[in-house]
């Protein structure tokens, strides 16, 4: 299953993808901006095998920080750990819950200590999987020196050898996690290390008040024991645990004995996904908005006659209905000569206009040539129709398309990643209405 992803607007902006999974006591995860992406870290090989089994325990809260994954992708030397913290506050905020544990995972530690230490009376427990303190522990090792020595040169090389070291020489595991990693941040990510080596929560780890698990795998090389006692020690009120191997090993029985720790003393409390503050998660719903025109109409009426015209018209909207229908689309409205459809799924809101290209170039008699924009956002919804400015940036992508062309906005490429579209980076425009440039993509898909 996808999870169904969501978004939040930060107090200062930023938009924040989120999504919840599982039923249980509720947990809040802090995963690594390096490998942090809510929608295609829940399929993982690796990543996915945990927090499945955690959401067989809890409900699960994930989300992606600014910067990586679905979130805004904004510049990595902008990015400070306050920044960090206000989007988990934003996102803890939307779902509305006041208590609950924490579990970060590499470099979420930083961000996962400071909101502890500054909101106490609502972090219950709290997990750390290989974490650190103090950013440059983890950054002054040769390995990872090395890894950002790469990166500088050849951002592919360098994600690719990621994988190895997190899961081993030769594990069937490392194969793809580089294209992962490419999913889920920008090469100026570990190119830029200034404001990464910045971090330092060694002294706000004396203010974390819950009880703390600190989990170090025996095989990861770059998250160092001393950086595990070192995070141990400063915590108050917390304890060390070793796991043999590493995350490739037995991601679901970390995931367990996460579980069994944050949840000591939780019984009475059991939450769903479906219980969590659903007047905001309405609201907050993740739609794919799909917009066509059909090129050349009102000249083809003038050639055809009105008569002619219609039965053209009428066969263009057959065929379009019969495909939105065929990817699960929903007709919103049509506008003559084009439609204006939603879904529930950015992939299937692609594999649609891909077909329906497809079905108008196969289609015999009068040629038919359509122009198709997608954008993906949080539209205001009322009685069957979609409004705002999701709605609104579709609208403009689809008018800068050609005929057989498919426009995306850059969210949809973002969550298109892995899919196995092609796209083609078609530079950025000012669209009607809004003041910041948009930059679109052009779907490839002609055999």
């Amino acid at each position: 299953m996808e999870l169904e992803v969501r978004y939040v607007t930060t107090s200062d902006g930023v938009r924040i993808a989120y999504a919840i999974a599982g039923s249980g006591p509720p947990m809040v995860t802090f995963s690594d901006p390096i490998a942090s992406h809510v929608q295609l870290g829940w399929s993982h090989p690796v990543l996915g095998r945990f927090f499945q089994e955690m959401a067989r325990r809890n409900t699960v809260l994930f989300f992606d920080f600014r910067g990586c994954g679905l979130s805004d992708r904004l510049p990595a030397h902008t990015v400070s750990l306050d920044d960090a913290v206000r989007d988990a506050e934003a996102v803890v905020q939307r779902v509305g819950w006041r208590e609950f544990a924490m579990n970060a995972g590499g470099g979420g530690s930083p961000a996962a200590i400071s909101f502890a230490a500054r909101h106490p009376e609502q972090v219950s427990r709290l997990a750390l999987a290989d974490g650190f303190a103090r950013a440059n522990d983890m950054l002054s090792q040769p390995q990872v020196q090395a890894l950002v020595a790469a990166a500088k040169l050849d951002w592919i090389l360098a994600t690719e050898a990621i994988g190895t070291a997190a899961f081993g020489v030769g594990r069937e595991e490392s194969s793809g996690y580089g294209a992962y990693i490419r999913s889920c941040i920008d090469p100026e990510y570990l190119q830029n290390t200034d404001v990464l080596a910045a971090i330092d929560v060694s002294e706000l780890a004396g203010a974390v008040k819950a009880p703390t698990l600190v989990l170090k795998h025996s095989g990861l090389q770059y998250s160092t024991m001393e950086m595990a006692k070192d995070l141990a020690a400063r915590i108050p009120n917390a304890q060390l645990v070793v796991v043999e191997g590493g995350w490739a090993d037995d991601p679901e029985g970390v995931a367990r004995r996460i579980s069994e720790f944050v949840n000591v003393g939780t019984e009475a409390t059991h939450v769903t996904s479906e219980q969590v503050a659903p007047q905001a998660l309405t609201r907050s719903r993740l739609v794919t908005v799909l917009f066509t025109d059909l090129v050349g109409h009102t000249e083809m009426m003038s050639r055809l006659g009105d008569e002619r015209g219609r039965a053209v018209l009428r066969e263009h909207e057959r065929i379009t209905r019969d495909v939105l229908k065929q990817h699960g689309g929903t007709e919103v409205k049509t506008m003559g000569d084009g439609f204006m459809a939603s879904f529930g799924s950015v992939t299937k809101a692609v594999e649609c206009a891909v077909a329906l290209q497809r079905a108008f170039v196969e289609r015999q008699g009068e040629p038919l040539s359509i122009r198709v924009g997608l954008n993906a956002g949080e539209p205001i919804e009322e009685d069957g129709d979609l409004f705002g400015a999701t709605v609104i940036l579709a609208s403009r992508i689809a008018a800068k398309a050609g005929g057989g062309e498919i426009l995306v906005a850059d969210t949809v490429r973002g969550l298109c990643s892995g899919k196995g579209f092609l796209f083609a980076d078609r530079g950025e425009f000012v669209a009607k209405g809004f003041e910041e440039p948009v930059r679109v993509y052009e779907v490839r898909w002609r055999e």
